[in-house]
């Protein structure tokens, strides 16, 4: 028996987990739903058949897990619907942008049938499997630190424009978006963070997102994880995460190449020449999502992790020196 997928929010995020979730064997789609007719229409104009809703309660009604793709601030009203009516709930992060909202919807996700889960991508990747696998054969030694660097040359880059909520302050950002998935992978190789220090850089206009965002976190024992992240200028986007060990580094770049060195040259840590790395961690996010549905283990981030990584995020923004 395949699982039942509604999916709510029908922008990029929502739509690449439509096209993946009708390629994986274990899903099908029951709903979808936006309350944007361009993004509908957009839906429609590569996937005809996709079963549109006439609201998010028709899409949501009687599936077995529902994928909210919709921007932070409906999300908990939407968790909460779906959590009520004992179905699985699948986020997207952050929680929200309101920290205490975020820990009364973790509290009452932790009464459901099941516990709610997030879609941080990397969390199956075979970038995070490999990494695991070098750090228990001890060919990285001691994890020393991690060091984040993005740079872009715009906020938002042209293919999330239609998503005009991310350049607003109120609840888009990068460091939300984006530097969210790299402290998730810091936490989940080093244990939980504290911030230190952040010097966030805002444009003039109040309403708009940051532009630069610098800062600081240490775990339990002291060991950094830096965060150095800019916009403006002309360049390809930059979106590298360093693991530093004491016997050999790796380096996620865009999220899913991994590299590796031992204080020589870059070399490739997995070969890509068989399949998308987009499209791998998708289908592996879904399998764990199948394993999660039947009560087994699974890697997906808890609801837990991702309020940890908001709670810093929102810490960052604020600015602390």
């Amino acid at each position: 028996m395949k699982h039942t997928m509604a999916i709510i929010g029908l922008g990029i995020m929502g739509r690449r987990m439509l096209e993946n979730a009708l390629q994986h064997p274990a899903f099908e789609i029951s709903g979808v739903w936006d309350p944007s007719a361009s993004s509908v229409a957009s839906t429609l104009a590569v996937m005809p058949h996709a079963p549109v809703a006439a609201s998010a309660q028709a899409a949501m009604a009687g599936a077995d897990v529902v994928y909210l793709a919709c921007p932070p601030g409906p999300r908990k009203t939407y968790a909460l619907q779906a959590a009520a009516a004992g179905q699985g709930v699948f986020m997207e992060k952050p929680l929200g942008t309101d920290n205490a909202q975020s820990r009364d919807l973790l509290a009452q996700l932790r009464q459901a049938r099941l516990p709610g889960v997030v879609n941080f991508t990397q969390a199956a990747s075979r970038g995070f499997e490999e990494l695991h696998r070098a750090i228990n054969a001890g060919e990285t030694g001691d994890i020393l630190g991690i060091d984040i660097v993005v740079n872009y040359p715009a906020w938002p880059r042209a293919w999330q424009k239609d998503a005009d909520w991310l350049r607003l302050r109120h609840e888009g950002g990068y460091t939300r978006e984006v530097i969210s998935h790299f402290l998730f992978l810091a936490g989940r190789f080093m244990g939980p963070l504290t911030l230190q220090q952040a010097w966030p850089r805002y444009p003039q206009d109040p309403t708009l997102c940051e532009l630069d965002m610098l800062a600081r976190l240490t775990t339990a024992d002291g060991r950094p994880v830096t965060v150095m992240s800019t916009t403006g200028g002309q360049q390809p986007d930059r979106q590298e995460v360093t693991v530093r060990g004491s016997r050999m580094n790796h380096q996620f770049r865009e999220f899913y190449q991994l590299w590796r060195s031992d204080g020589g040259p870059w070399q490739e840590a997995l070969d890509w020449s068989t399949e998308d790395p987009r499209t791998s961690a998708l289908q592996r996010q879904l399998s764990e999502v199948d394993a999660w549905l039947k009560g087994q283990a699974h890697k997906l981030a808890t609801a837990e992790e991702a309020l940890a990584v908001q709670e810093l995020v929102e810490a960052m923004l604020a600015g602390q020196a």
